[in-house]
């Protein structure tokens, strides 16, 4: 029975949505293009538009620690995309404040000298993701459309559109847009015990997962670059943390270590994210 009504909501969850996208029509692009390297897509005055970010922060990969492998696979699938070469999708996946946000940034402060553009739409929007290819199609820059964060539930109305973008759906993708998205999970979707019930076991010792664990999974592979990131060690941690003491004019002193080092235990993790935050408070902190 719960069953039954989760669908029920689900399904008209997803109808409300549809609804929604026919009341606001036809999206509307920016008012001038050049005006930003990024753009948000906004719901406004009863309508969907691109929006310029106002103010879109450089950050140079160079302050990104411990991820060489991730930031050089990352960029090659960047520059080759830029280059007008077949590129991938991209997933960035793993623990959290690792950089996997970061990285897509740094690739746009990279390569918007080139023409590279990054359109942010967030998961409740990717209802929408078919008009944003539809909108950029035929424009001379090359679009990353990101998606930060994201996982689904079941029944998600996002989850059937971002699928039919990525791989399959009659309209397709435009040569000038990729899709790059972060998330903590390697498969976008829960995989519950339920759905392995039905994995079948044969006599070969063959194992022939069921269809729900093949349908969840099969999102994750129509991305064709995977990149995954793992929590810091403390040597990473710290020299994360010189990086970003550098960045803010610090000097890496022995007591600036010791206090990263309560950090982490206040916190109970290691993490770029954690580092950068450390780094600002002992700066301002000194500033006083």
């Amino acid at each position: 029975m719960s069953t039954q009504h989760n669908d029920t909501k689900a399904i008209l969850e997803q109808l409300s949505r549809i609804a929604q996208a026919l009341e606001q029509g036809v999206m509307k692009a920016p008012n001038n293009w050049n005006a930003s390297t990024a753009f948000r897509l906004h719901h406004r005055a009863g309508q969907l538009r691109l929006e310029p970010v106002k103010t879109v922060e450089s950050l140079d990969a160079a302050v990104l620690k411990n991820i060489g492998p991730q930031l050089e696979k990352v960029d090659q699938n960047t520059h080759q995309f830029v280059k007008g070469l077949p590129a991938n999708n991209v997933l960035l996946t793993g623990a959290r404040g690792t950089g996997k946000s970061s990285l897509v940034r740094a690739m746009l402060s990279r390569y918007a000298p080139q023409g590279l553009r990054l359109i942010e739409v967030d998961k409740t929007d990717l209802l929408f993701l078919q008009d944003v290819v539809d909108l950029v199609n035929g424009r001379p820059e090359r679009f990353i459309v990101f998606c930060d964060d994201l996982s689904f539930e079941e029944g998600e109305a996002g989850y059937k559109a971002l699928k039919s973008v990525l791989d399959g759906s009659i309209a397709g993708t435009s040569d000038n847009v990729l899709i790059y998205a972060t998330s903590n999970r390697r498969h976008l979707l829960p995989q519950m015990m339920k759905d392995n019930l039905q994995t079948q076991h044969m006599d070969n010792g063959e194992i022939r997962p069921a269809e729900g664990i093949e349908e969840k999974v099969s999102l994750s592979d129509r991305f064709g670059v995977w990149v995954s990131f793992h929590a810091f060690n403390q040597d990473e941690y710290l020299a994360a943390v010189q990086v970003w003491l550098e960045h803010f004019n610090m000097p890496y002193t022995d007591e600036a270590r010791h206090i990263a080092l309560r950090w982490t235990i206040e916190r109970g993790s290691r993490s770029g994210r954690l580092a950068y935050q450390f780094a600002k408070h002992w700066a301002g902190s000194k500033g006083l």
